[in-house]
């Protein structure tokens, strides 16, 4: 349980107090050297400890029992490279911090402390709150890691999974099925499916004799069925920059591949693919599958992709990557537009992740837009809307609109997207 900050202080103090945790520093004889002449009491001094271990490098003090009274027991420690103390500083920044600032902060020592090498050890991944940035972490060492860590790692990233798929697996769902079965009961054929001699006899009252024509209100299509199975592909980019977005795709293509009327595929790459559709009823073995880090080819991956679209015009393609793509630009942005003109419905996500701020090659995202190809990042929230309007059929620029996000501009005068 997270311990309660200091009570009962003047808004003056507490605006010192909050001022003096933001700069830090402190004199050798426990004096403010920031200029708030704030002094910490007990539970400040292990909150400043705390942020400077991870902020200024400094050593940090960890309380190891309850101090009598009178008196402070405390002990100091030093990262180094020991284990048992960046999991004692773990275990004080849980109890100190609220979750959402414990994975901050906890990410933050993964990239800014160098700290990967040390999730190798069980000893310490038993102290780490589980959330997806660390699950990334270990999913990016898990080739690395000794077996008793990797059996742990596992523990950790199914923790991820199930509080995602608590938080995420039913919208997703009760979007998707609600958006199949209006898809079945559309009563409007295209073009190539119209029953014209039905439809003539269905609208003879609207027959227009300046124009000799019937105006149809209603069009009938053929009476067999024409409606297969609807499809999605989600194509991941598994280099480093988009090692959330992996998580979550993993998680979403096991939820869409749990529905009967769809048929879903998961493909991964790097400079190579994996086709990780077998592997579907069990996310985790999907994330297992995964090998983070490393260059990327989408030309190669989009090249697999094409024998995946048997029937594209029921098929939505989406590619989530950060389109830093060099030297194979030019096929990556071809193959997407042949997809398109096949007739399936193509989508680019830069990122599908919290962060909602994505680096991304801008070039490449608006040439993609000028071909009409939505190109936008989307937190997970809305992932389960957007397919939804996808598989439906509705314009995902209008959906995207409507919830605020914005979408990459065509090629003519377009800057990067704005945060959102």
């Amino acid at each position: 349980m997270t311990e309660p900050a200091p009570q009962n202080l003047t808004p003056e103090l507490e605006r010192l107090r909050r001022w003096r945790l933001l700069l830090g520093g402190e004199t050798a004889h426990g004096e403010s050297a920031d200029g708030t002449g704030c002094e910490l009491g007990e539970h400040d001094r292990r909150l400043d400890a705390a942020l400077a271990s991870l902020y200024d490098g400094a050593p940090f003090t960890v309380q190891t029992e309850k101090p009598q009274k009178g008196r402070k027991s405390h002990r100091n420690v030093g990262f180094g490279k020991s284990a048992p103390a960046v999991a004692a500083w773990l275990g004080e920044v849980r109890d100190l911090f609220p979750q959402s600032a414990v994975q901050v902060m906890q990410q933050d020592a993964v990239e800014r402390l160098n700290l990967k090498t040390m999730l190798l050890e069980p000893e310490l991944m038993e102290h780490l709150q589980p959330d997806v940035h660390l699950a990334a972490a270990l999913l990016s060492l898990k080739d690395a890691m000794p077996d008793q860590a990797k059996a742990l790692a596992r523990q950790v990233v199914a923790r991820v999974v199930d509080d995602l798929q608590a938080r995420l697996a039913e919208p997703l769902r009760s979007a998707v099925t609600g958006s199949l079965n209006r898809s079945q009961r559309n009563l409007r054929p295209r073009q190539n499916e119209v029953d014209w001699g039905r439809t003539l006899l269905k609208n003879l009252r609207t027959y227009d004799p300046e124009r000799r024509s019937v105006i149809p209100e209603r069009l009938v299509g053929h009476g067999c069925a024409r409606r297969q199975l609807k499809a999605v592909t989600l194509c991941v980019d598994q280099s480093g920059s988009m090692a959330s977005s992996v998580v979550y795709a993993g998680i979403f293509g096991a939820v869409l591949a749990s529905l009967p009327a769809l048929k879903t595929n998961v493909v991964v790459y790097d400079t190579a693919v994996v086709d990780l559709t077998d592997h579907l009823a069990d996310p985790v073995d999907v994330l297992f599958g995964v090998q983070l880090g490393g260059g990327n080819d989408t030309p190669l991956a989009l090249r697999y992709c094409r024998g995946l679209l048997q029937n594209p015009e029921e098929h939505t393609f989406v590619l989530i990557s950060d389109l830093y793509e060099g030297s194979g630009s030019a096929e990556m942005i071809r193959r997407l537009n042949e997809f398109q003109e096949m007739g399936a419905r193509v989508i680019v996500l830069l990122a599908l992740d919290d962060d909602g701020t994505p680096s991304y090659d801008q070039g490449n995202a608006a040439r993609l837009a000028t071909l009409g190809i939505p190109v936008f990042a989307c937190t997970p929230d809305f992932f389960p809307e957007l397919m939804a309007t996808a598989l439906q059929g509705a314009d995902i620029g209008a959906w995207a609109a409507s919830r605020g996000i914005v979408t990459a501009r065509s090629a003519a005068g377009a800057g990067p997207l704005p945060e959102s």
